[in-house]
């Protein structure tokens, strides 16, 4: 009998720790083990960037939401003669409305910041008509925005409210959606990774084929000799994933994410958001654990 029969490859077969009997009948295979925990490793690691993009699209969107709720703008458009009136009248009218918390008039320093994108830092803004801005911080429970319109448009002719709701709502709208972006990525990534452990497994399975019907000569039924390919799969696909998301974390750790002004703040982890990536490893061992049975039973069912 030569080497490569499949009686000496099932005596050559290593027991693994912990494994039980299922995995000591399959020789391990090299190549598929190490594809399935290169796969499993490079999937986590993408799979940690579009966590930490979902988790960060859900706090800009509270974020942005509860900044722009709590906040108004004021504008007066008035002549020259008329403005310190109507701005004097509506700091009135703001005082007494309820949910009202304080009002600012900005003056020309920050109204020239706020234009200063747009028309340079040396627009002369003393020279022109701009209208009168006044900050207004609301209350937790808000005022009614509509009561407050009406009150201006009798008494203040040449005010207008903007209480931000149509800057809130898209914005709002377009953080949802990065976020359900980001897990359908996830979902995408978890499939892909699923099909590249099914086409790792089928090679697994081809190159034991020999052991496989020498197992069912000796009366090993197929459910035993798909549990001895799904454990071995399930185990490196645990490892891979595990060192994949180790990799993702260390990246978000070095990562010139903090202060104000960098391109990337707010993108990554934060407080228990760094405990999320730690169920990928579970989930991968899991969709390897799967992917396996059912490209096994496939293959097993068909050379029955």
């Amino acid at each position: 009998m030569s080497d490569r029969s499949p009686l000496r490859a099932l005596g050559r077969a290593r027991p693994t720790p912990g494994f039980g009997d299922a995995a000591r009948v399959v020789p391990s295979s090299g190549v598929t083990t190490l594809l399935t925990g290169l796969t499993a490793a490079a999937m986590a690691f993408l799979a940690v960037f579009a966590l930490a993009l979902s988790l960060s699209s859900g706090q800009l969107a509270q974020r942005w939401s509860a900044t722009l709720s709590q906040s108004a703008t004021l504008r007066i458009s008035a002549p020259p003669s008329e403005i310190a009136a109507q701005t004097a009248a509506v700091l009135e009218i703001l005082r007494t409305t309820p949910g009202v918390a304080s009002t600012r008039v900005l003056d020309q320093d920050e109204q020239r910041a706020l234009l200063e994108p747009w028309f340079g830092p040396d627009l002369p803004i003393e020279s022109l008509a701009l209208p009168r801005l006044i900050e207004i911080t609301e209350q937790p429970e808000g005022f009614d925005p509509v009561g407050l319109r009406l009150r201006l448009a009798s008494e203040a002719p040449g005010a207008v409210l903007d209480d931000h709701t149509r800057w809130r709502r898209p914005l709002v709208q377009a953080a949802a959606s990065l976020r359900a972006l980001a897990w359908f990525s996830v979902a995408l990534i978890g499939v892909m990774m699923a099909a590249m452990i099914t086409l790792a497994a089928g090679f697994s399975l081809a190159a034991n084929a020999q052991v496989i019907r020498v197992l069912r000569l000796v009366g090993a039924r197929d459910g035993f000799i798909a549990q001895a390919f799904t454990r071995r799969f399930a185990v490196h696909a645990f490892l891979g994933a595990a060192g994949g998301t180790a990799l993702g974390l260390l990246a978000f750790a070095i990562l010139p994410v903090a202060g104000d002004s960098g391109f990337l703040t707010g993108l990554g982890f934060s407080g228990t958001g760094w405990l999320t990536p730690l169920a990928l490893p579970p989930l991968a061992a899991v969709i390897a654990w799967a992917a396996t049975r059912a490209a096994a039973m496939r293959v097993l069912k068909k050379e029955s």
